[in-house]
């Protein structure tokens, strides 16, 4: 049986993949905005709500965070946020929603990777089965999706390949060095950081926004700028303040080499968003994708049951 502190790890981070699932769509949403402006406009609104839920603890938050917990907050914030989602965006408009999806989908790989080595991690022998399934379940979802790729050019694809692979290694580096932090903050909540992450990245996106806005060829109407202004304000509020809040809660309740096969929840939130917005069923290798998938995380959260971690130090014991 696997523990209470599992069970609730596991349930912050399905319906934090149910959130981020959503910015796969966003970029769909508001195709006739540049990546850049998707990423200034998304994390602009982020930094405001973040400022104000964060205004009643400023006082005692700043007393808490020292010069490098601010450096950090400002480098999480441009790997996890700004150039994560600009590389994000850029990967669905050049090659689609499916591609993208699947090279995000390696997260658990990387990730689990990255915190192989971390005190208390499972080794990766007993992860074998779970990253298995989940690379099988990648490559029966984005095997077809590659070849049926919709009428764009080769060289679109390629770069929207470069962008979603840049995607890929900058939330990597943001979930093992925010995983890290958490676990040595004292006196913050998972919440409150995940704001002060907001506030951080706000104020990066401040930056980002004046070539985004001011130096952008593209003319909008009114009525498109209002389509953005909600867009990007919801995607804020439920990807950036409530699904990285929901995350940290999964970080600090799970080892590093478990977050990362809960990562999976993202991609499959991701595939269904997307058959949503298609207005289709799921194809039979996307249904064969979903399962295993879904396999590799059951056998993740198997992996790291206190009976087999026992096991584990037993094995190891008898074997000095």
């Amino acid at each position: 049986m696997m523990s209470n502190r599992t069970w609730r790890g596991l349930g912050a981070g399905l319906l934090a993949g149910a959130m981020w699932g959503l910015v796969f769509l966003a970029p769909e949403l508001a195709r006739g905005f540049s990546p850049a402006q998707l990423a200034a406009g998304r994390y602009l609104a982020y930094g405001l709500i973040a400022a104000v839920l964060a205004a009643p603890s400023w006082r005692r938050l700043h007393g808490v965070l020292g010069r490098a917990e601010w450096i950090g907050l400002a480098w999480l914030g441009f790997t996890g946020n700004i150039l994560y989602y600009l590389c994000l965006a850029g990967a669905v408009q050049l090659g689609g929603v499916a591609m993208t999806s699947l090279v995000i989908g390696l997260l658990p790989v990387t990730i689990t990777l990255a915190g192989s080595r971390d005190a208390g991690a499972v080794p990766l022998r007993r992860l074998a089965r779970s990253l298995l399934l989940g690379v099988a379940g990648l490559v029966a979802i984005g095997w077809p999706a590659l070849a049926a790729a919709r009428g764009g050019t080769l060289s679109d694809g390629l770069l929207g390949l470069l962008c979603a692979l840049g995607a890929l290694g900058s939330w990597t580096v943001y979930a093992v060095t925010n995983s890290r932090w958490l676990a040595r903050l004292g006196g913050v909540s998972g919440h409150e950081w995940s704001l002060l992450t907001g506030v951080a990245t706000g104020a990066l996106a401040l930056v980002l926004a004046v070539p985004a806005f001011l130096l952008a060829p593209q003319a909008h109407a009114a009525p498109e700028w209002a389509w953005f202004a909600a867009g990007m304000g919801t995607i804020a509020l439920l990807c950036s303040v409530v699904g990285n809040a929901l995350w940290n809660a999964a970080s600090r309740l799970l080892p590093l080499t478990m977050v990362g096969q809960v990562i999976l929840f993202e991609t499959l939130f991701a595939l269904l968003y997307g058959f949503m917005w298609e207005r289709r069923w799921p194809a039979a290798h996307e249904v064969l994708a979903m399962a295993l998938l879904g396999a590799g995380l059951f056998a993740s959260a198997l992996a790291h049951r206190p009976q087999a971690l026992a096991d584990e130090a037993v094995d190891r014991v008898t074997a000095m």
